[in-house]
């Protein structure tokens, strides 16, 4: 049974368009994980689906009903954690909870109740009741964590949740979704983070530029490349140059295939092998062509795999150029100052 489906979400800001027709279903029960490179829209499809943002164009399907028609039936049904953490300083902890269930026109004695449940279920004891202008960001993702979960809700919609955490703080929110998880919460978690998406969920997707390019469970999606991945490296450092004409030799022998340099780590070689004979011959001419091996490794496909075979380049990479082209408009803004 279906709890969201989304169907060809359009939205632009300005000349950019952030989804393009982004279609997505999401079981009731599931712990679904949405990964992708910052700027790919997950943020966008997350703000639409909690009623925060209309799209230009689509629909949004909430347990049978139409969230972009009816959004406060859907509100009461969603709890969500955006990805900045917002909270006022002059508040405790508790004080802000107890708004957050006066918002939600909760009853006072079923609020208390709750509140006090959220507490002891994130160790908050020892800090909830001081100002939360003075806590850690782990101190206030869990507080933010609380507020999403007070009124109960049917879906748990985070955003980055775990950005910037330390380790503990990290451990403690991953311990409680899949607590969530097991009581039969639907949760969808939005993240960058390669392994959280593989630790946690039993379901994913992966949007790259507005649109999903692959759907399924973790190991479903690792399943399907089927041959192992290996990582080449004719020197630590290459250039562009290098790692084009390497690239085209291996393309050339028969075995190893969906070949692609990651300018994040120097200009290595990632590609699939079918089996170690294919390896051998490589060996063979990467010599004959005058190239040394500097390092040379095979592994078990990953979800980066996954991201690479669709997009032709490594999460990392896609996280590098959107930085770089972050960087390049700031420049631009203030060379015409």
């Amino acid at each position: 049974m279906l709890l969201v489906e989304l169907h060809d979400l359009e939205k632009s800001y300005g000349s950019v368009l952030a989804l393009r027709k982004l279609t997505l279903a999401i079981p009731k029960g599931a712990l679904f994980g949405l990964l992708g490179p910052n700027g790919s829209g997950k943020s966008t499809t997350l703000r639409i689906l909690c009623t925060l943002l209309e799209p230009d164009s689509g629909k949004v399907i909430v347990g049978g009903e139409n969230a972009l028609t009816n959004p406060r039936n859907i509100r009461d049904k969603i709890g969500y954690v955006a990805q900045e953490v917002a909270i006022d300083k002059i508040l405790t902890g508790r004080e802000l909870l107890q708004l957050h269930g006066e918002l939600y026109h909760l009853r006072r004695n079923y609020r208390d109740k709750r509140i006090q449940e959220m507490i002891d279920r994130l160790d908050m004891t020892e800090w909830i009741d001081r100002r939360s202008g003075s806590y850690s960001g782990g101190m206030k993702r869990r507080l933010d964590l609380a507020c999403g979960l007070l009124h109960e809700p049917e879906l748990l919609v985070l955003d980055e949740p775990t950005v910037g955490l330390d380790i503990e703080s990290r451990s403690k929110v991953w311990s409680l979704l899949r607590e969530l998880h097991a009581e039969g919460t639907t949760i969808l978690l939005s993240s960058h983070y390669l392994e959280e998406v593989d630790a946690l969920s039993d379901q994913m997707a992966i949007i790259d530029s507005g649109k999903v390019i692959a759907n399924g469970s973790p190991s479903e999606l690792k399943k399907e490349l089927g041959s192992n991945r290996v990582t080449l490296k004719v020197r630590e450092f290459s250039n562009q140059l290098e790692a084009e004409n390497v690239q085209k030799l291996i393309q050339g022998v028969k075995g190893l295939h969906d070949v692609f340099f990651n300018r994040a780590q120097g200009f290595s070689i990632n590609f699939f092998s079918d089996d170690s004979e294919s390896l051998s011959t490589l060996r063979l001419q990467l010599n004959e062509a005058g190239y040394g091996i500097f390092s040379l490794s095979e592994s078990r496909p990953s979800l980066d795999d996954v991201y690479l075979k669709a997009t032709g380049k490594t999460l990392m990479d896609a996280e590098l150029e959107v930085s770089t082209k972050r960087d390049f408009k700031k420049e631009a803004k203030q060379s015409m100052r």
